[in-house]
């Protein structure tokens, strides 16, 4: 949540459009004695989630709500609480690792906010960051690295799916099922305070708890509209697929398009598919069988949809390729008027459009007389798991993630991501934080010490309580239609092994067939090579585990 400037945002945008896009396959990958690992949950005892315990914070202003509407907070806490009782590290040298989305950070010795969270958790630590583009063939080397190479803290990024990860993880990384299943997890009253739809989300390996989860909200995939746009071209709430058409085509014209979308988006494929009820990945009948979304009449029915908004002229001709951070600038300077992106985009998307437009997020249109679904994204954006150590080493980096598990309206947690009052921010008149420039270099953007650890997510926006109000008031409206990818938390030995390549493939042919390049009957054969290539056999195997967690 920390405020960026427009020039940080449009960098991080940059590596965001990077994790949305199609990653390549990670094409070596040996993880020593795990690599035949059985890291199945079917036919294992499952250890328990997690006792969940609500970490205290600030009261929320708006109330969440128990099927995924987050708490909203339409002002900064004017106290903040402590967390941590005391100083949770042993003064040793940590190494940890994690992806990120900003820019290089400063050196430890020049860098004022790695001093200060290196002394508030009591340790040093040796942070290294991998920038999205490179973070496969990084996690490659880690993996076929010596156990006693790897780093201490390792942030394992959901937006990639690497080959023969969880047998990876199975061989070495600590177990963590002692210190934090079921009330285990009451030594680290944060780490309690993570939701057990994060766990949930994040999975079991072999019936065994190894990661903790960063837990993120239920909306996924959103299309974000400029709202005075759609709004005069004739929006309305319940409105219909042909609404949706009519007001695309109004709100184009003059070199101006209603709709945008970023390169790997597949014109933003996600959103309009989930208007259609199709499956978000993969759906499970009530007898158990897994059905894919792309065997779905009602997918192939989205793509045949955008590609007549393509053919009408409502999509921007570079939609196909264009990156993340130019695309983001065309919706800033009203070139187009919609983009998809995910729902915590908001956090820099509100202040950086202030003054320009106002952002709103899409209600689903209805089909066929029949209300459109929403995107429900995987609960936890990635996890993080430890090198196998002695027991006192892991419950001492156990209670250095749940510092950094603080929730909202702590001091540990304005610290991680504001960092120091008078240096990094001050205050305005409203008592938020206020980024300085120091703070826009020296942030946990560059150093993500929130890709180790976070507590739950909330809504808050600085200084803007309108916000935090109308997007509560539209998560009201879309969790109770929100569409769950069925497969989250899973295993499927297929699917680790050959479903990046297989999506690839089939989001390709996506692409293509909305961009008027191949006809629609190629969709079905793309759909046809999927299931023979391993698609029905990730169907079965996330069948059997879907039985074992039931």
């Amino acid at each position: 949540m920390s405020n960026m400037s427009r020039r940080t945002l449009l960098r991080s945008a940059a590596a965001v459009g990077a994790a949305a896009t199609v990653p390549g396959l990670l094409t070596a990958c040996s993880t020593g004695s795990g690599s035949g690992g059985n890291t199945s949950n079917a036919g294992k005892k499952l250890a328990p989630w997690p006792s969940y315990r609500e970490a205290p914070g600030a009261k929320p202003d708006l109330a969440p709500t128990a099927e995924g509407v987050q708490p909203g907070y339409t002002s900064y806490p004017a106290d903040m609480t402590r967390s941590v009782a005391r100083t949770p590290g042993d003064g040793s040298t940590i190494r940890v690792m994690s992806v990120t989305f900003g820019t290089p950070p400063k050196a430890a010795a020049q860098n004022q906010y790695w001093r200060a969270v290196e002394k508030a958790l009591g340790v040093k630590i040796e942070y290294t960051v991998i920038p999205t583009d490179d973070y496969q063939k990084k996690m490659a080397t880690v993996m076929a690295d010596s156990p006693e190479a790897l780093p201490d803290i390792i942030n394992v990024f959901s937006g990639f799916t690497l080959p023969r990860e969880a047998q990876f993880v199975q061989a070495r990384a600590e177990d963590l099922t002692p210190f934090l299943s079921g009330d285990a997890v009451n030594d680290y009253p944060n780490l309690a305070g993570i939701p057990t739809h994060a766990w949930r989300d994040m999975g079991r390996v072999g019936g065994l708890i190894y990661g903790i989860p960063l837990e993120r909200p239920l909306p996924g995939s959103t299309l974000w509209l400029n709202q005075d746009t759609f709004t005069g071209a004739g929006m309305k709430e319940g409105w219909t697929a042909q609404d949706f058409t009519a007001v695309a085509q109004k709100a184009t014209a003059r070199r101006k398009y209603a709709l945008g979308a970023s390169k790997g988006s597949l014109f933003g494929h996600a959103v309009h598919a989930a208007a259609h009820n199709a499956p978000s990945g993969w759906a499970v009948d009530k007898d158990g069988t897994f059905r894919s979304g792309y065997t779905d009449e009602r997918l192939r029915a989205a793509v045949a949809f955008q590609a007549e908004l393509r053919k009408s002229g409502a999509y921007h001709p570079d939609s196909a390729s264009m990156a993340t951070p130019e695309m983001l600038t065309l919706f800033l300077n009203g070139t187009v008027a919609s983009m998809q992106n995910g729902f915590g985009a908001y956090q820099t998307l509100y202040p950086d459009s202030k003054g320009l437009l106002t952002p709103t997020p899409a209600l689903p249109y209805a089909v066929d007389g029949t209300p459109g679904g929403f995107v429900a994204a995987r609960r936890s954006f990635g996890y993080t798991i430890l090198k196998k150590a002695k027991k006192e080493r892991i419950e001492m980096l156990l209670r250095l993630l749940d510092y950094l598990a603080a929730p909202f309206g702590t001091q540990e947690w304005e610290l991680v991501h504001y960092g120091l009052e008078g240096t990094h921010f001050t205050r305005g008149k409203s008592g938020a934080p206020e980024t300085t420039k120091l703070g826009e270099v020296e942030n946990v953007t560059n150093l993500p010490f929130r890709y180790l650890a976070e507590g739950p997510q909330v809504l808050f926006v600085p200084g803007q309580p309108e916000a935090v109000r109308a997007m509560h008031a539209w998560q009201q409206k879309v969790v109770p239609v929100a569409i769950r990818n069925a497969s989250f938390g899973l295993q499927s030995a297929t699917g680790t092994k050959h479903g990046t390549t297989l999506k690839a493939q089939m989001e390709d042919t996506i692409t293509s067939v909305i961009a008027g390049r191949t006809p629609l009957t190629a969709y079905d054969d793309a759909v046809k090579k999927w299931r023979s290539q391993g698609g029905d056999r990730m169907a079965e195997e996330y069948a059997e585990e879907h039985a074992a967690n039931a």
